[in-house]
């Protein structure tokens, strides 16, 4: 039965070492407020001017030990992610002691809430898992088998079980932006006009790659671009949702919509709800 259950836990470790280290990379490109980086994990125990250098550090060891796990058949290559989720451990319980306002940063920014006894928990746990595996001498590419797969759920629930990274997100989800506030950088606006049916309609009497005017009004991303026969094509793109809605409309140099009447296009919306 531990063969099984070490034939389980390689996969969870593999996965787990490599979000790890993806995350806390992720987090260390982003533009973080002054401070932050040294707010988690064991950063919080060192000079500022170093907790970038000890995340992408982190970040590496963990990369180093999955693919240890993965391609190399040594004891040492088995036995070292055990060393690392221990040591993990034991500074998760000091920091709590130390520094209880500080996240573990785990899984980079987005564990930022303060080290409680589900993170030392979840530490503690992939600890037992490791040593399985180095114990039993499990290595190479992970199989999921009828004996391995229910191991391998619980200890996947078991681990969510132990994550406060998962309340943080559920109540990301509950307490979500409205779209009037949410940001969206031009680019990506541009992006996803550039990506319509209106733009292809067209595209081919536009006069410019880039617009000459732009500008926001609550969900709505308006781009101008000069167009043939002195008027002008207004874009309008939806900052909401997976599959935004583009809009378009040609307006002459007289400053009338082409091909409307005295009201205007119905295309283009005058106004736009305000989200509750």
């Amino acid at each position: 039965m531990l063969s099984t259950i070490a034939a389980a836990a390689l996969p969870i470790l593999v996965v787990t070492l490599a979000l790890g280290g993806v995350a806390k990379l992720a987090t260390v490109g982003r533009d973080t407020s002054p401070g932050a980086l040294a707010r988690l994990g064991p950063a919080v125990l060192m000079p500022e001017r170093f907790a970038r250098s000890a995340m992408i550090a982190c970040s590496l060891v963990e990369f180093v030990l999955a693919t240890g796990l993965l391609v190399v058949d040594h004891p040492v290559a088995r036995w070292l992610p055990g060393v690392f989720f221990a040591l993990a451990t034991y500074v998760l319980w000091d920091l709590r002691r130390r520094r209880p306002d500080a996240g573990c940063g785990c899984f980079g920014d987005v564990s930022d809430a303060p080290v409680g006894l589900r993170s030392i928990g979840r530490a503690a746990a992939l600890t037992v898992m490791a040593a399985l595996v180095g114990a039993d001498g499990v290595t190479g590419l992970p199989r999921v088998t009828v004996e391995t797969a229910p191991w391998i759920g619980g200890g996947l629930a078991l681990l969510l079980a132990c994550s406060p990274e998962i309340d943080g997100v559920v109540s990301r989800l509950r307490r979500r932006v409205p779209c009037e506030q949410r940001p969206m950088p031009p680019a990506r606006a541009l992006s996803r006009l550039r990506g319509s049916a209106e733009w292809r309609a067209h595209a081919g009497s536009l006069l410019a790659d880039e617009p000459s005017d732009m500008w926001r009004e609550l969900c709505w991303r308006f781009f101008v671009f000069p167009a043939r026969g002195d008027a002008e094509v207004v874009f309008a793109v939806d900052l909401g949702g997976r599959r935004p809605a583009v809009r378009a409309v040609v307006v002459g140099a007289d400053g009338r919509i082409a091909g409307s009447d005295d009201h205007g296009d119905a295309s283009l919306r005058e106004s736009t709800p305000v989200s509750a």
